[in-house]
Formats: structure tokens, sequence, C-alpha cells
């Protein structure tokens, strides 16, 4: 169950965990490279983080993401 990040969000960040680049992942979806980048850039908003290092720890931390 998610609370902060939206299934797309989850899907984006589920992506980048498993070593895709922002350009594989927009192929993957089937969205451009710019919307991946709004997205990471919401979560990191959302969670007051600065890089998606740091993003993915505090989302790991949250148990919103598992690796």
């Amino acid at each position: 169950m998610s609370y902060i990040l939206t299934p797309r969000e989850k899907e984006i960040f589920n992506l980048l965990i498993n070593n895709n680049r922002t350009k594989d992942i927009a192929k993957k979806l089937n969205i451009s490279e710019k919307t991946v980048r709004n997205h990471v850039s919401n979560v990191m908003q959302k969670l007051g983080t600065n890089g998606r290092a740091s993003t993915v720890i505090e989302l790991i931390k949250l148990k919103e993401l598992s690796i």
C-alpha cells in the first residue's frame, strides 16, 4: 500500500533503482524524458530531498520502495 507515491511515480522509481536511465524509462513507459524528470522532481519536492539517491533512500526508509 503506497501513501506517498502515485502508481506512475512508483513505477518510475522501481525502474530507476534497477539501473534504468531516464531515456530507458521514457522508452519503456512510452512517455517523454521530460515527463520522467517531472515525476522524479515531484517526488523530490514531496519529500524535501535533493537528488535521486537521497530520494530513493528516503523512499526505502518510508517503505515506499524495496530493493
